[in-house]
C-alpha cells in the first residue's frame, strides 16, 4: 500500500514497525457541540485507511482521544476553554456537556458505519502523563515558566515547521491580526504545555501540579494519550488538514523533544469539507449534522457514498444538489444489486480474485476511494454469475461499508412486499398478453395492451427478469 505522506510530501510504500501491530491515532473530537459533516469526513476517511489496512491483513490498533479540557478558542492559546464556553451556553457541567456530545458523536459514527478505535480516552483521564512529560521537557530544557505558565521552547528545535516550506513570519502564530499576542513567551511559535491559574480564573477543571494548580494545553494530550496505549513509536497518525499546523505540528516538537528520537512514520491527514462560503465550520454558526440530514430524508449511506466519490486529499465541495446526486446514485446501486440472485450458483473464484486484484489495486493506491467505488460498477458489468457479483460486492463492502448487500436485501423483500399486496389477476393477464404479443413481434397489440393499462393508472416496467408492474 502507498499512502501519500504529509511530513514528506510525497506517496510512500507503507511499511510499519512492527510486523504483528500496526500503530494507528486518530485525533478525537472536542466535545463541546454536535460533531458537523466536515468533521465527519474526516472520520468516514480515517475510518476507510483502518479497515483497508485490516482487510489486506494488517493487524491494527487504533487509538482516538477525546478533548473534553485545554481546547481553546485560539489554537495561539489565547481565549476561553471551548468546553467551559459550550457549558455556558447550556447552562450544564462541562463533564455533562463532555458525556452529551461524546454518546452524539459515537451516535453519528454508528449511522456512518464508522468503526469505534480500538482505544478512546478522554484527555482528563491523563492527566499525571500531562505533568510527566512537561516534568521531562523542563528538565531537558526543551519548556520553561512563565507567568505561572509553562511553555515549549520552539528555539530548541533545528526545524519547527515540519509540514510545509513556510518560513517563520509566514506563520506566525499568537501575533496575526485579531489576535493578543501572548507576553510570556520568549518566541512566538512557542506554546502552553500546562496554563495556571494565574492566567484563567475561570477555567472549570483545574487539577494540583508542581507549577500551580492548572490545566494541559490542548496539544499534549494526543501525544501522552498516544504514548501510554501505543507506546514511543507511532506508524500513523490522522488528522483534518488544518490540524497539521499548530497541533500535529506541537505535537512532533515536544514528543521527539520528549522521546529523543522520531515519534511517528506516517501522517494522514484528510482535507475540508467546503460550502459554497468555504470551509464548514462550527465557529462561523453554520454548520451540518448528520441528523439534519436525516431529518431532510437522505440515508446517512449516501453521504458516505458523496465522501467516498472523492480522493481525502481533494477538497469535497458540499452542496444539496451534489448530495442528491450521490444520493440518487446510491439508490440505483442499490436496485442494481437487489435484481441479483445468486440461488443455486457457486462462485468463480477466478473472477472473483481478478476483481479483488483490481478493488485492492485501488486502495494500495493512496487510498484511491473513487476508483474502489467504481469498482463496485465494473463488478455489475462483469461477464460472471449472480453468486460471484454478490461475493464480489460483499467483500468490498468489508472496506466500503455501504451495506451494500443489507440494503439490496430490504429492498428486494419491500418490492415484493409490494407487489404481493398489488396483486390484481386481470392485470397480470393483461401484461401476460403484452408479453406474448411482444414475443409475436405484434407491436401494434403490445403498445395497445400498454395504453389500456396506461389510461387504469398502471405503468409497465420491463427488466431482465421479466414485465413488471405498479400503480402510479
Amino acid at each position: 500500500m502507498y499512502l501519500y505522506n504529509s511530513l514528506s510530501h510525497k506517496k510512500e510504500l507503507f511499511q510499519p514497525n512492527h510486523p504483528d501491530i500496526v500503530k494507528m491515532y486518530t485525533c478525537g473530537p472536542t466535545v463541546y457541540h454536535f460533531a458537523h459533516i466536515g468533521n465527519l469526513r474526516t472520520y468516514i476517511m480515517e475510518d476507510i485507511l483502518e479497515k483497508a489496512l485490516r482487510y489486506e491483513g494488517y493487524p491494527v490498533k487504533r487509538v482516538m482521544n477525546i478533548t473534553d479540557v485545554g481546547h481553546l478558542a485560539s489554537d495561539a492559546d489565547t481565549g476561553e476553554d471551548k468546553m467551559l464556553k459550550g457549558a455556558k451556553r447550556e447552562h450544564k457541567s462541562v463533564m455533562d456537556v463532555a458525556k452529551y456530545y461524546t454518546d452524539a458523536f459515537f451516535a453519528d459514527c454508528d449511522k456512518l458505519n464508522i468503526k469505534r478505535p480500538d482505544v478512546v480516552e478522554p484527555a482528563t483521564n491523563c492527566i499525571s502523563e500531562y505533568i510527566n512529560m512537561v516534568s521531562t521537557l523542563l528538565e531537558k530544557k526543551k519548556a520553561y515558566i512563565a507567568g505561572g505558565n509553562v511553555y515549549f521552547d520552539t528555539s530548541t528545535l533545528e526545524q519547527y515547521y515540519v509540514f510545509n516550506d513556510h518560513n517563520e513570519d509566514d506563520l506566525a502564530v499568537g501575533v496575526r491580526e485579531g489576535v493578543e499576542e501572548d507576553t510570556n513567551k520568549r518566541n512566538k511559535n512557542d506554546f502552553v504545555l500546562w496554563f495556571t491559574k494565574s492566567k484563567f480564573e475561570d477555567q472549570a477543571l483545574k487539577w494540583d501540579s508542581p507549577w500551580g494548580v492548572g490545566y494541559p494545553g490542548w496539544h499534549i494530550e494526543c501525544s501522552c494519550i498516544s504514548m501510554k496505549h501505543l507506546g514511543e513509536d507511532l506508524d500513523i497518525h490522522c488528522g483534518g488538514i488544518d490540524n497539521a499546523f499548530p497541533h500535529h505540528t506541537n505535537e512532533i516538537a515536544q514528543s521527539e523533544s520528549y522521546l529523543g528520537h522520531k515519534w511517528c512514520n506516517y501522517w494522514f491527514h484528510v482535507h475540508h469539507l467546503n460550502t459554497n462560503g468555504g470551509k464548514m465550520s462550527k465557529s462561523k454558526g453554520e454548520f451540518l449534522t448528520v441528523s439534519l440530514l436525516e431529518e431532510k430524508g437522505y440515508d446517512p449511506m449516501a453521504y458516505r457514498l458523496f465522501c467516498l466519490q472523492s480522493h481525502y486529499r481533494r477538497n469535497l465541495v458540499f452542496s444539496w444538489e451534489n448530495l442528491d446526486n450521490a444520493a440518487a446514485a446510491y439508490d440505483k446501486l442499490i436496485a442494481k444489486i437487489a435484481v441479483l440472485n445468486g440461488d443455486g450458483q457457486n462462485v468463480d473464484q477466478t473472477a472473483f480474485e481478478s476483481m479483488k486484484e483490481r478493488f485492492v489495486k485501488a486502495l494500495d493506491g493512496d487510498l484511491n476511494t473513487s476508483v474502489a467505488v467504481t469498482n463496485l460498477y465494473d463488478v455489475l458489468k462483469a461477464k460472471t454469475n449472480d453468486a460471484t457479483k454478490l461475493a464480489a460486492l460483499a467483500d468490498f463492502d468489508r472496506v466500503l461499508c455501504l451495506n451494500l448487500i443489507e440494503a439490496a436485501t430490504q429492498l428486494r423483500k419491500k418490492n415484493a412486499e409490494e407487489e404481493a399486496a398489488s396483486a390484481d389477476p386481470e392485470i397480470d393477464a393483461l401484461v401476460a398478453a403484452r408479453t406474448e404479443a411482444k414475443k409475436a413481434k405484434d407491436f401494434a397489440e403490445a403498445d395497445r395492451i400498454r395504453d389500456e393499462l396506461k389510461t387504469r393508472g398502471i405503468e409497465i416496467i420491463d427488466t431482465p427478469q421479466g414485465a413488471k408492474w405498479r400503480k402510479v
